[in-house]
């Protein structure tokens, strides 16, 4: 460098200009746009290999000593710190590195020399023009001359892309609105098990997709007005090939041939600092207001667990469609979740409507006694609401011979506990207890329990592994009166073990391979166990 410094015939002091050069003053001209050639290279060659962002601002420092990689031992020490001293012209990494021994580009050069040309004329014009070194400024202005070609390009891309971003603005199809989606695409089979209640098991492989397109419109800056369209193409397998509830895959349901329906559509807005409102017009969820406990696991189908069942307590699912949320921030500490949907708002006739018809309705106290500890105690009064009607398994017994004619009451407790970034151990457990509206009525309890690991960033940045190991709604007693009506308890247990590994293979893509094991299928060990297979392919944009 000093060979360098010499071939340029500067003095020590506007070397250490040379050694500046950071990405400062050249992000601050360029933030704008990818126009610029290898835009992350030029704004941070070092950033991949010192964990900072590429278009993170670099920190104006005030001493040298700031700088931990810069010694009084090193030979543009005094450059620095009379730099830093006289010119207030040296900025730094966020991690408080200098990084003085990385190569720089002509451009870059030319941008942190025209940063400090912009602060020597600052004191100038301040009268502090006889802190400048005649001799420096006279160098300076010579380096500005060698430079002028550089320099010129810079603002002739600025320029460029002031007009460029000009051109985008005026064009977008909307101020307030902003467009992403997702589109899963994923092969799954039944690959081991026979038969389940007397029907025998359809295992062929299917090649299936589901694709969400999301509008979220912002009026505020604070509010959400989001509207989803949707397409699918695969039937729950309850449906098409296990003929129970039981294991069914979070990505399916809803099977329209690929045709668009508005699959969500809900607006978000605060009522004070602590308060916030979710209006749900369709397909509302309770996710959607509410902390469910799960986290890495509680995803869309497109990330997180496999299943309707590990992604969260199926008590949950009892709420859903249209209505609304509330969510009241106590502290950091302490969160209360209030909601209510109705399954069939929009119809008039007899039975339905937004309060006559089926609904769900919930209250949640949300505690976090530290950083890693969550509880969650959750109650749900549903009305003629069932698990398999919304996603979430259990037997045929609890869902259709008993929540479908029944009000019920819910009581869930859901935990999380993350020890460390790479680990975390979790898991619920709920009580049903229906009270049947049939000719025949009777009261019938309905338990579900599970335990879930999540391992995230397992392998690379991104990656998530899980675990679930549980047992889906099962109906454990009735009165004698549905005994006497032939609606009995589940004959026995069946279990849920669930392994998935979300391997990403970039921000936006990943593949998730996994399996679900049912042994006793439908709480009957008179069924085949089950293993449901699949790979499952994301992509978010």
């Amino acid at each position: 460098m000093q060979k360098f410094c010499k071939y340029l015939l500067v003095s020590p002091a506007v070397c250490g200009v040379m050694l500046f050069v950071n990405t400062a003053a050249f992000a601050g001209e360029t933030s704008s746009t990818s126009e610029i050639n290898q835009p992350q290279v030029l704004a941070n060659p070092d950033a991949r290999a010192t964990n900072i962002a590429p278009d993170e601002k670099m920190a104006q420092v005030t001493s040298v000593s700031q700088f931990s990689d810069v010694q009084p031992t090193d030979w543009a020490f005094q450059a620095l710190q009379s730099l830093v001293e006289r010119y207030g012209c040296i900025a730094g990494y966020p991690n408080s590195t200098y990084r003085g021994n990385r190569a720089l580009t002509r451009y870059e050069f030319a941008a942190g020399l025209n940063a400090c040309l912009n602060r020597v004329n600052e004191l100038i014009a301040t009268a502090t023009g006889d802190l400048v070194n005649k001799q420096d400024l006279a160098t300076l202005q010579k380096l500005q001359a060698d430079f002028s070609a550089e320099l010129a390009t810079l603002r002739g891309r600025v320029d460029a892309v002031e007009a460029r971003t000009a051109e985008l603005e005026a064009n977008r199809f909307s101020t307030t609105t902003k467009l992403n989606g997702e589109v899963v695409i994923a092969i799954a089979s039944v690959i081991s098990g026979n038969t389940v209640n007397g029907e025998k098991v359809n295992q062929n492989t299917v090649l299936a997709d589901r694709v969400r397109l999301n509008l979220d419109t912002s009026f505020t800056g604070q509010d959400l007005l989001r509207t989803r369209l949707q397409a699918t193409n695969l039937d729950p397998f309850s449906q098409t090939a296990t003929f129970t509830p039981e294991g069914d895959l979070r990505f399916a349901g809803g099977n329209n041939s690929n045709g668009v329906v508005i699959d969500a559509l809900l607006y978000q807005f605060p009522l004070g600092k602590k308060t916030g409102v979710t209006l749900e017009a369709n397909a509302g969820a309770i996710d959607d207001f509410t902390n469910t406990v799960n986290p890495y696991l509680d995803g869309d189908g497109g990330t997180g667990a496999l299943s309707h069942f590990g992604t969260r307590n199926p008590i949950y699912y009892l709420v859903n469609g249209t209505g609304i949320g509330i969510k009241h921030e106590f502290s950091d500490n302490l969160e209360l979740s209030l909601g209510y949907l109705a399954n069939d708002a929009a119809s008039p006739q007899l039975g339905s409507g937004l309060f006559n018809g089926a609904y769900g309705a919930m209250a949640q106290l949300t505690v976090k006694p530290s950083n890693q500890i969550t509880l969650g105690l959750t109650y749900i009064n549903a009305y003629k609401n069932t698990f398999f009607a919304n996603g979430s398994g259990g037997s045929n017994n609890a869902n259709d011979n008993i929540l479908q004619n029944a009000s019920s009451n819910s009581y869930g407790i859901e935990a999380s506990f993350q020890p460390s970034s790479k680990f975390v151990i979790g898991g619920w457990a709920g009580l049903t207890k229906a009270r049947v509206l049939s000719v025949t009525p009777g009261d019938a309890d309905i338990w579900n329990y599970a335990v879930t690991l999540a391992f995230p960033d397992l392998g690379k940045k991104g990656n998530i592994a899980g675990i679930i190991v549980g047992m889906e709604p099962k109906v454990t007693s009735v009165s004698s009166s549905l005994s006497n009506a032939g609606i009995n308890k589940d004959p026995d247990t069946s279990y849920h073990i669930e392994g998935f590994y979300q391997y990403s293979l970039s921000d936006n893509i990943s593949i998730t391979p996994g399996i679900i094991w049912l042994t006793a299928p439908d709480h009957n060990n008179q069924n085949d166990d089950i293993v449901i297979g699949t790979v499952r392919t994301t992509f978010t944009f």
